[in-house]
């Protein structure tokens, strides 16, 4: 993939990841007790949707661009609020001019109580992320790979919280770095809630990474997918996927709610699917 994320920004895939993301994060503020937020690919932050990258490929229309004057049902609204509030936050007109990366997202919805780690690898954009949240005693930054992250950084002081693990796949074997990541990880932490966003770019290369998925060891793992057109003869970025471990119980519910309505939306082409699949049970 091309990836420098300004030229991604906002795009459908970012907003079924950062709906996820939401709702996990809406779910750990139910209660009082503090959690920490670890994004171990953190980007910088925030993306400005005027610029020469994000203008260059347009996907944000096709994405955050479909949903800000959208009208949803009662439930799926309810749903979606605080991810949209979290984008209106950035955006005080009414144009969508700045789209929130994940730990701005994070950190729009955390208490005074809660943390975030947010690391970055790459120099250039950890210092944008660092300015971004100077002065900010509730965030982080560290230059880091995120892929070491998952074991210098688990577990948490606080014991309770979520591990975004969202990396670019601009090299071979992205797909079993995430594997080998999570089981290390989930070896440290057993008890966090864990977020992997992945491409459905390569079909052929989603099917050994789900097996191996299932044969980890590792229990209540639920994975989506999400497509906006059936495969397309170059490869392209068709569609994306999110795995959970240890999803919140009332996570598939609600993606059962918000899924079809932010598919109605954002799909483009059919056949065109969304699913849900509980890959390991408790």
């Amino acid at each position: 993939m091309n990836y420098r994320h300004a030229y991604h920004a906002g795009n459908f895939a970012d907003v079924v990841k950062h709906v996820v993301l939401t709702l996990l994060l809406e779910y750990l503020k139910q209660k009082d007790k503090a959690f920490r937020v670890v994004d171990t690919h953190a980007g910088i932050g925030r993306y400005d949707l005027s610029s020469v990258e994000a203008q260059k490929t347009g996907e944000w229309l096709g994405g955050i661009g479909r949903l800000m004057d959208a009208s949803f049902d009662t439930r799926a609204g309810a749903l979606l609020a605080p991810y949209l509030d979290a984008v209106q936050s950035l955006n005080p007109g009414d144009s969508v001019k700045n789209y929130p990366g994940s730990p701005l997202l994070a950190r729009h919805l955390l208490r005074k109580q809660d943390r975030l780690s947010a690391i970055e690898l790459h120099p250039k954009d950890a210092a944008r992320l660092k300015a971004e949240f100077a002065g900010d005693f509730q965030v982080r930054v560290m230059e880091l790979d995120g892929w070491l992250a998952l074991g210098a950084h688990l577990p948490p002081k606080e014991k309770r919280g979520l591990v975004l693990i969202d990396p670019p796949f601009e090299e071979e074997g992205e797909f079993g770095r995430l594997v080998d990541g999570l089981i290390r990880a989930h070896r440290r932490w057993p008890g966090g809630i864990y977020a992997l966003w992945y491409p459905i770019k390569d079909r052929k290369a989603v099917i050994p990474f789900r097996k191996a998925l299932k044969q980890s060891g590792i229990p209540k793992i639920l994975d989506m997918e999400f497509e906006i057109r059936p495969a397309s003869l170059e490869p392209s970025l068709d569609g994306s996927g999110m795995v959970v471990v240890n999803p919140p119980f009332t996570l598939e519910g609600e993606l059962r709610t918000v899924l079809p309505a932010l598919h109605k939306l954002l799909a483009v082409e059919k056949p065109a699917h969304w699913s849900l699949e509980w890959l390991a049970g408790e």
